[in-house]
């Protein structure tokens, strides 16, 4: 299997345990399809994915990569999966829970908005969007667009994502799980960085002096 089907099939496969956790979580089918809200986070989900299939993003090293960064990578994933199961079971188990059905709509609509987010940059950059910290071939960079405002903004995306799961379970073990992710995504923003300067020199310092890395005018 080539390296692309072998992502499309991680990617399907990914989701559906992510959301096989979730639904663990609230004791099982029924208890978890019984709230609107979250039959809505369960579609947007594998909307989402749907999409990503066909975004054109791979986690090649390319032709140079930054490999003391990978450990982020094994940092986010056992977020996500804690992620993936805590808010949906302190949710059940009404733990630490915020009040309303309006939280969990809220919720939904910032997973939409910052599973897009997420997404828009990989469908921009295609083949030149890794999951690794690399230079990939024929490597140029942007800077109109979204990139003409943040540096960072699938990053962005995947906080914003990352806070929409969390509260359509009404969690606040899941608002701290988001919190956790921004060491590690820091640590890759600089990694990032730091290989994009090399290769751009100047024109990356003058690019960098001019955006922001997450949120216009604050970081």
């Amino acid at each position: 299997m080539t390296p692309a089907p072998k992502l499309a099939v991680f990617t399907v496969v990914a989701t559906l345990a992510y959301l096989g956790l979730a639904i663990l979580g609230w004791g099982g089918f029924a208890g978890f399809f019984g709230h609107p809200a979250l039959i809505a986070l369960a579609g947007t989900l594998f909307v989402l994915t749907g999409v990503a299939l066909f975004s054109g993003g791979n986690l090649s090293p390319g032709e140079r990569e930054d490999r003391a960064n990978r450990w982020v990578i094994a940092a986010f994933g056992v977020i996500g999966l804690l992620a993936a199961y805590l808010p949906s079971y302190t949710d059940r188990k009404e733990l630490w829970t915020i009040d309303g059905d309006a939280v969990r709509w809220l919720g939904v609509v910032l997973f939409a908005a910052g599973g897009a987010l997420r997404l828009w940059p990989v469908f921009v950059l295609g083949h030149r969007f890794s999951g690794l910290v690399a230079i990939q071939p024929g490597h140029r960079l942007v800077t109109n667009g979204v990139y003409g405002v943040i540096r960072h903004p699938s990053y962005l995306g995947l906080l914003v994502n990352s806070l929409g799961w969390a509260l359509a379970f009404r969690s606040v073990v899941g608002v701290l799980l988001t919190a956790l992710l921004i060491p590690p995504l820091v640590a890759r923003i600089r990694a990032e960085e730091r290989l994009l300067h090399t290769q751009f020199g100047d024109d990356y310092d003058a690019y960098c002096h001019r955006t922001s890395r997450l949120v216009p005018g604050l970081y």
